[in-house]
């Protein structure tokens, strides 16, 4: 029998999302079933194009209303994420995923889309045989200690800061 794990990418590195994109093709290829949830993102990224091949072992969706760096998160924000833990609720009790990704869920919690409390109450509903994953910056210390496994992700140089945007396929 397969004991699953919390995991948590954070940081203020490039790649907590990618790693959990390598995490869910991994998984899928080995059978298991997928569920990709993301938090504040509403853009179609090109992750998604790949992920849909993968229908009925990857299941993305989003819960949000676009990025929240250069704007206060509104309403329609606070709605987005709280219909995205009211369905992970859902899909955790449902126990029909083996890994349940909530990309950039740290962000939701950062810019109080919802609690830190809420997210240790996913953590302790999760099944002992399904892997959650939680990525995004600013992990609450809480849900850091909850963790089975922390990876921080820690930038030391980025071709940003020489003006590069960011790219179809690399970043985006």
């Amino acid at each position: 029998m397969r004991k699953g794990y919390i995991q948590v990418y954070t940081g203020n590195g490039k790649g907590k999302t990618t790693a959990a994109l390598g995490l869910a093709l991994r998984a899928a290829g080995a059978g298991l079933r997928v569920f990709f949830a993301q938090f504040v993102k509403k853009k179609r990224c090109s992750e998604h194009k790949i992920l849909e091949k993968f229908e009925g072992l990857i299941t993305v969706k989003q819960y949000g209303n676009g990025l929240l760096l250069k704007r206060t998160p509104g309403e329609s924000d606070i709605k987005a994420a709280g219909e995205g833990l009211r369905e992970i609720r859902e899909i955790i009790q449902s126990n029909r995923y083996d890994v349940i990704i909530l990309d950039e869920a740290n962000i939701a919690i950062h810019y109080n889309l919802f609690t830190t409390e809420d997210m240790l109450e996913l953590m302790a509903a999760k099944p002992s045989m399904t892997e959650l994953v939680i990525t995004g910056r600013y992990a609450d210390e809480r849900v850091i200690q909850r963790a089975d496994l922390v990876t921080e992700m820690r930038e030391l140089k980025h071709y940003f800061e020489k003006g590069v945007k960011a790219r179809i396929g690399i970043e985006f």
